[in-house]
């Protein structure tokens, strides 16, 4: 991506931060603008610095950037949104933590922005932040994200045979992308076993708005698998295990 500007004004969430240097952090954002980019925080370590408390994980952000040799740098901060309830609950702090690392985990660094998704992660925040059920709204982003992503999951039919699934307990296949049928299954590697009630609930949610998915109630045996489901296609896609499930289990007493 080549940009030829030398300052440009940005609304962004903040994935993560490391130290770099002395006092300096690097940053990883997600912008409505540029997509998922990294610019350093000069001396926002230090007690003095006043962009400190607009630089939080989690915190939604209006930043003035300057486009240096290699990085950005972030030249001024204004926090739009910080989210307190995010940070008072540790839950919810591990439900925020999985939904940005998925999506700092999907998208590379400058690539095209894509508003829609900027759009998905903030909205996403704010529901976890009024907590109506943080377990759904995870669910829902996940679909949506996948959406975005383009791995739309196929629910609807076998994705190895094409015809419609009967309402009983079939497979998911992560490398097919979706269900797989009971009579296909017998002779397919590598497949998972999904429950028809679990099945329904993931259909309920890839086709329907936010207030439609929050009526469902699956049972906790549900919720379980639907999560392992999630969860392990997302790791199947990444190659590579996810860090925040395993907090999320810790929090809740596994």
């Amino acid at each position: 991506m080549t940009l030829s500007f030398r300052s440009l004004r940005v609304e962004a969430v903040v994935l993560r931060h490391t130290d770099f240097g002395e006092a300096d952090r690097l940053i990883t954002l997600y912008s409505r603008e540029l997509g998922k980019v990294r610019a350093v925080a000069k001396g926002v370590r230090k007690i003095t610095s006043r962009k400190a408390g607009h630089l939080e994980l989690f915190t939604r952000v209006k930043l003035q950037l300057a486009r240096s040799r290699d990085l950005f740098v972030i030249t001024q901060a204004e926090a739009v949104d910080i989210y307190p309830a995010l940070r008072q609950d540790l839950t919810l702090t591990g439900y925020a933590a999985y939904a940005l690392e998925l999506l700092d985990r999907f998208v590379p660094d400058e690539e095209v922005a894509s508003p829609s998704l900027f759009h998905l992660l903030t909205e996403t925040l704010s529901r976890l932040a009024r907590r109506p059920w943080p377990w759904l709204t995870l669910r829902y982003y996940e679909m949506r994200l996948l959406d975005l992503l383009g791995f739309r999951p196929q629910l609807m039919e076998c994705t190895n045979c094409h015809q419609a699934v009967q309402p009983e307990d079939q497979f998911f296949s992560p490398s097919l992308g979706g269900v797989i049928c009971r009579r296909c299954g017998q002779g397919l590697p590598g497949l998972w076993p999904i429950s028809m009630q679990a099945l329904k609930y993931l259909r309920h949610f890839q086709r329907s708005d936010y207030l439609t998915a929050l009526r469902a109630r699956p049972t906790s045996a549900a919720q379980r698998e639907l999560e392992a489901i999630m969860q392990g296609y997302f790791q199947f896609l990444l190659e590579r295990r996810l860090h925040t499930p395993d907090f999320l289990r810790q929090i809740r007493g596994g």
